[in-house]
Order: structure tokens, then C-alpha cells, then sequence
């Protein structure tokens, strides 16, 4: 298991280091100028020359991403161009919205997808595994910002049950924040409950094709305990897997929602550092989701290899 884990840590820090190179080259190199994309084409040279003097763009390539990365491995991200204040307490700020609202989707979807998933796999064919495939049909064709509007308008303006958007900070009050977290949270979900109840049906569907699954029916064993105890543990394996790509597409998702509602989270920070041309921010928040990313997926692969200890044999 360790030489596992090792193997999996040491892809995933492989992984990283190319990632700063590429965000590096996006937000640094690619576009241009960063002093021109940050004051207009139309500045004074002068201008342009004090701002890459003082932001260090007149440096060299390599000298400035060193520097860049510097900062990131001993976490001084240096200060935004824009707010003047350091980006960790920026992002640090942020965070504690986004990742509450993130984990919020997640725990929905995997807490409606799988039971909808064994529902349909055992009415296979039957009026109710319809019902649910229709259900995903429709989930995977809305996009998550219109569902966004569509709850404020009939759960907030029309019933006003729930707040239409804003935060008022945990600090303030715990419930009415995680009320004010339900209408994001379902909205980011929607999209990943059809996939990952899709992906449960299908997996379900195989392994109850499985001779053990026929056999444990013929000795007589309880419908309820031939889909939960021996065919959902198998079935989980490629949920667990997709279920730990959903958590990266929740990442980037809520950079619009947070925009829908309002809230005040690390995707409304990038959407402010894109008008601002606040490149600093941009490119260490990039960074952050890029970790966080493959945070989730290593914990994914332990959660695989504990599931089937194949892989695990292989590595």
C-alpha cells in the first residue's frame, strides 16, 4: 500500500510542476505584455515600463517563474495588483465559502445519484427506471446556471423560502449561511447527480449480471441483501472513480454559480481578477484548484485501492 501511494503522490507532484509551467505560459506569456493586458494598449511607455519594473515583468522568463515558484513552496504568494493586500488572505478569505459549497454538490450528488442508480438497475425496463433515466436526461442537458435562476425565481422570489443570493459570513451566523449555501449547492449539483446516477445504474446493471450475484439468488438471499451487501460494494468501484472527477468539475462550476448567487467565493474573486486584470491572483488560484484537484484524486486512488485491491497488487 505505501509503494502505492508513493507511486500515486509522485504523479500527482509530476502533474503539479507542469501545471505551474502551463498557468505560467497562459497567464504570463501567451497573451502578451501582462503590463499592456493590465493598463490598456493605449498607456504611456513610461507608465508601462514603471509597472514591469515594479511587478518584476522586466525580468527574465525563467527568473520570474522561479520567483513565482518560490513563493508557492514556501506560501508567500505575493500581493495583489489590484486589492493591494496578500493573495493568501484573498484566496484564504474566499475559500471558506467555496470549499463549504463544494462539499455541500458533492455530498447531494452522491447522496441522491446512488440510491437513484440501485433504484433503477433493480426496475430495470420498469416504469421507474424510466422515470430516472428521464430525470438524468434532463439534468445533463440543463446547464447549471439557468437551474440556478430558475430556483431563485421559484424557491426565493415566488415562496421565499431560501435567500436569492449573498453569504452573511460564518462568523455572523453558522444556519443562516448553510441556508444560504442550499439553492447554490443543489444548482452546482444537478449536472453531477444525472452523471453519477447514470454511471451507479450501468455499474449496477453489470454486476448483478455477475455468477456470484445468480448465485447468491438461488440460494434464496433477500433482494435487499443481494443489492447492498453483494453487488453494490463492487458496483461502487467506478462510481468512486467518476465521483472524484465530479469533485474537479464542482471546483471549476463554481466560479459561475458563485457569480448566479453571489456569493462571496473564490469563483467571484477570479471572475473580479479577470476584470481587473489582476494576473497574480489568477494564476495562484489556478494553482489552488489545480491541488485541490489532484488532492481529491489521490484520495480517490486510496478509496479505489481499498475497494479492489487489484491495482494496488499491480503498483
Amino acid at each position: 500500500m505505501i509503494e502505492f501511494l508513493s507511486r500515486r503522490l509522485v504523479a500527482a507532484l509530476v502533474t503539479l510542476a507542469m501545471a505551474t509551467v502551463v498557468v505560467f505560459a497562459v497567464v504570463e506569456v501567451l497573451p502578451g505584455d501582462p503590463a499592456e493586458v493590465m493598463l490598456g494598449t493605449e498607456a504611456r511607455p513610461d507608465t508601462l515600463a514603471a509597472l514591469r519594473a515594479k511587478y518584476g515583468f522586466d525580468r527574465p522568463l525563467v527568473e520570474r517563474y522561479a520567483t513565482w515558484i518560490g513563493g508557492l513552496a514556501t506560501f508567500d504568494l505575493g500581493a495583489s495588483h489590484a486589492y493591494g493586500t496578500p493573495v493568501s488572505k484573498l484566496i484564504g478569505d474566499r475559500l471558506v465559502v467555496t470549499l463549504p459549497l463544494g462539499a455541500m454538490a458533492l455530498s447531494w450528488a452522491t447522496l441522491v445519484a446512488i440510491p437513484l442508480g440501485v433504484f433503477a438497475a433493480w426496475r430495470h425496463g420498469r416504469p421507474g427506471d424510466w422515470g430516472v433515466m428521464g430525470f438524468t436526461q434532463i439534468g445533463i442537458s440543463i446547464p447549471n446556471f439557468w437551474f440556478g435562476i430558475v430556483l431563485v425565481l421559484v424557491f426565493a422570489v415566488t415562496w421565499q423560502l431560501f435567500p436569492a443570493g449573498g453569504f452573511p459570513g460564518w462568523g455572523q451566523d453558522v444556519v443562516k449561511s448553510l441556508h444560504a449555501l442550499v439553492l447554490p449547492a443543489a444548482a452546482l449539483s444537478l449536472g453531477e447527480i444525472a452523471i453519477l446516477t447514470r454511471v451507479t445504474r450501468s455499474a449496477m446493471l453489470d454486476t448483478l449480471r455477475e455468477d456470484y450475484v445468480r448465485t447468491a439468488r438461488a440460494k434464496g438471499a433477500p433482494e435487499r441483501t443481494v443489492l447492498f451487501r453483494h453487488a453494490l460494494r463492487n458496483a461502487l468501484i467506478p462510481v468512486t472513480t467518476v465521483a472524484g472527477l465530479i469533485a474537479g468539475f464542482l471546483i471549476a462550476g463554481a466560479v459561475i454559480i458563485e457569480s448566479v448567487f453571489r456569493l462571496p467565493g473564490v469563483g467571484q474573486l477570479v471572475y473580479d481578477s479577470i476584470n481587473n486584470r489582476d494576473l497574480i491572483v489568477i494564476k495562484n488560484v489556478v494553482i489552488l484548484f489545480t491541488v485541490l484537484v489532484l488532492a481529491v484524486n489521490l484520495l480517490v486512488d486510496l478509496a479505489y485501492a481499498l475497494l479492489d485491491p487489484r491495482p494496488r497488487i499491480r503498483a
